[in-house]
């Protein structure tokens, strides 16, 4: 949905799109039940992600007063939140539907959700008792009064607005915050081959007589509202505070930020909505969205499986690294040769024992990496600690404004200070996103290097669903050049030079501009001039106009981009040699993927970084090329296995209408393919 005639795509619609191919995964039918219901969450999440980030941005430069149109691809700050407001309404109608089909055909599976209204004399007392000793100690019950203001509504809680026609004739209304200290859908006991559940919504609901008992109404009603808030973090200038402090209070302060979305229940009377948006101080300009009886539906993500795996995804078993053996001492291994690790067709278990040997070997004298987003319970972690305890020096580039993941990683830098972990908060104005590690190891008298670089976090959990490259090298080349990321972070008002790897924010725009040049001036020789690009997302205009340049030049240009995509393909006379694919599957496409011709020597590359500013210009971010010939071709291999996808790919095009992609070929569906592909290595 193109609502400018410019050359570039606006950002935030862009993005509505993706999550509309999120949406798209929900309806699927071919898409196990319980599955489309985690999309459902998935979508929610983001959904939310959305409004307290890039909503929130665009209602302050409104605020502003500023036109904002070039920032915002040639649509004014106020007609785009309009926009944005209809699209989320439009999408939402849609997702309650998707919802209701998808409760109907667990039904035909023996798996009923049943609200307040269907719940038979055999499940009242286990209600009540589960009501009584898990959920009412947990209940937070805000009575609202005319005379004492509204306390702050937690950002993006669920509430029930619960209004009662008190036998006086008045009106008395009150909240409820739904408990996220509960899980949000109870397993009732089963019936047979039946199963039940019921939201813990509707179980409150029923017990509503229970918690209001001390008021005397003729009826009651509870209708569910949410407020979503903006998620961006202010930090004041007390010089007196370390940056951990006033990262702890920003992330404290962003519970009571500018409200920037308020959805409510269609159902519930005007009355009631009216009395609300009041005390909240809502009006028309605010993002105001009808939804269903349910919110925070982000839940469904972790909908119980109920042992129902015939309504879920199969498993699949992770695969070992060919010749990296979890059983042997890693360091000899990658002395031989680079590896890559490709979670989660790989086991990403090689990431932890590598760490696990270095905290353990004597050899060992210092370890580096940069950490983005740890696991809850993360090995990674433990391991790293252990080296400390060790003799190691660790050293952790942790990053503290990793968005909605600031108290966690909060709470592990503190864990590892008291270990004796050297700490680096990164550098102010950037944020550290980029993936490497490096070992120091004792040999022959002297200190050799080892490490690895990835495209994604070093996460246990994130590693069996986003899928993401990690090279493990012993080039001393490249680590050398790694080391000096660590330099940079350490002492970043010195000019630093890379050989081999391509570093942000001050040389990858740069360099790909370098690149891109070759292959237009290949192209303009008549020599083969392609180039094979993957990421998350693309917005930076700059290396938009240079691939529309390309373009132009006769480069063929192959782009797979799962998120926001704002470059127009297929435009006579501009990008008529771009084609553009997004796929969205089981897994959570994540990797950096950059292949350039380069007449007949390919070159490959992987990154943290995709082609956004914000990863060009305003974080810390590694490109590092592939030399190993067999990985060149296995990652040359694994991209036309993307590119030929008709099962799940989507086309990118002007008017953003996520056609699927469908050529009459053999079905490839590529995340499955590719795991074949790994298996045939393996078995070959």
């Amino acid at each position: 949905m193109n609502t400018t005639k410019n050359i570039y795509i606006n950002r935030e619609l862009s993005w509505l799109q993706f999550n509309a191919r999120v949406l798209q995964e929900a309806e699927d039918e071919t898409v196990p039940l319980i599955e489309r219901l985690r999309f459902l969450g998935i979508f929610s999440n983001n959904l939310d992600e959305f409004f307290k980030v890039r909503y929130a941005t665009v209602k302050r430069i409104d605020e502003a007063g500023k036109a904002g149109k070039s920032e915002l691809g040639g649509v004014k700050a106020s007609e785009l939140l309009e926009i944005i407001t209809q699209v989320v309404i439009k999408q939402q109608t849609e997702s309650l539907d998707i919802l209701s089909n998808i409760f109907k055909r667990l039904k035909y599976h023996n798996i009923h959700i049943i609200n307040e209204n269907l719940i038979d004399p055999a499940q009242r007392g286990f209600i009540k008792d589960y009501f009584i000793q898990q959920v009412s100690p947990a209940l937070m019950t805000i009575i609202l009064n005319d005379d004492v203001d509204l306390p702050n509504l937690k950002d993006s809680a669920a509430y029930l607005a619960v209004k009662m026609k008190l036998v006086t004739g008045a009106n008395q209304f009150a909240l409820i915050e739904i408990p996220k200290t509960i899980e949000r859908f109870v397993v009732l006991p089963k019936k047979g081959e039946c199963h039940y559940i019921i939201i813990l919504d509707d179980l409150i609901r029923y017990c509503l007589d229970d918690i209001f008992s001390i008021f005397e109404y003729s009826s009651i009603c509870a209708h569910m509202i949410k407020i979503t808030r903006d998620g961006e973090l202010d930090f004041d200038s007390d010089l007196s505070k370390s940056f951990i402090d006033k990262i702890s209070e920003s992330v404290k302060h962003r519970q009571i930020g500018e409200p920037v979305r308020f959805v409510y229940d269609k159902m519930i009377d005007k009355e009631t909505l009216h009395y609300l948006m009041s005390k909240m101080g809502i009006d028309s300009g605010d993002s105001i969205i009808p939804g269903g009886r349910y919110h925070n539906r982000r839940d469904y993500m972790d909908f119980p499986s109920l042992g129902r795996t015939d309504l879920m995804y199969e498993k699949i078993r992770p695969l070992p690294v060919i010749g990296l053996s979890l059983e042997e001492n890693i360091f000899n291994n990658i002395a031989k040769k680079d590896f890559l690790q490709y979670t989660p067709y790989h086991t990403f278990s090689y990431v932890v024992k590598f760490l696990r040997q270095a905290a353990l070997d004597p050899k060992v004298k210092s370890i580096k990496i940069t950490i983005y987003r740890l696991a809850q319970i993360s090995h990674v972690a433990s391991s790293l600690i252990n080296a400390a305890k060790n003799g190691k020096q660790v050293t952790v580039s942790i990053e503290l404004q990793a968005r909605f993941d600031e108290q966690a990683n909060i709470d592990y830098a503190e864990q590892m200070k008291l270990d004796g972990i050297n700490l680096m908060f990164g550098i102010k104005g950037l944020k550290v996103h980029a993936k490497i590690c490096v070992i120091e190891r004792e040999e022959d008298d002297k200190l050799k290097k080892y490490g690895f670089i990835s495209t994604g976090n070093f996460n246990e959990s994130t590693a069996k669903i986003y899928t993401d490259f990690t090279l493990f090298t012993a080039n001393q080349q490249i680590l050398k050049d790694a080391n000096t990321i660590f330099e940079f972070l350490e002492i970043n008002y010195r000019p630093y030079t890379f050989k081999h790897l391509i570093a942000s924010p001050h040389y990858t725009k740069s360099k790909f501009f370098s690149l891109i040049d070759r292959e237009i001036a290949n192209a303009k020789k008549g020599i083969p001039a392609y180039i094979k690009l993957k990421m998350n997302s693309i917005s930076n205009y700059a290396i938009i106009d240079k691939l529309y340049e390309a373009s132009r030049a006769g480069v063929k240009i192959q782009m797979i981009v799962r998120g926001i995509c704002c470059l127009v393909p297929g435009v006579k006379g501009m990008s008529e040699n771009i084609e553009i694919i997004s796929i969205v599957d089981k897994f959570l496409e994540h990797t950096r993927l950059f292949i350039f011709c380069n007449g007949d020597d390919a070159k490959v590359f992987i990154s943290s970084a995709d082609w956004m500013t914000r990863n060009i210009e305003n974080r810390v971010e590694v490109t590092c090329p592939i030399y190993d010939e067999d990985i060149k071709k296995e990652l040359l291999d694994v991209y036309n296995i993307c590119w030929r996808d008709n099962v799940k790919a989507r086309i990118i095009n002007r008017v953003q209408n996520n056609q699927y992609k469908k050529n009459g070929l053999a079905r490839v569906r590529a995340q499955f393919e590719t795991y074949t592909y790994y298996l045939d290595k393996l078995n070959s």
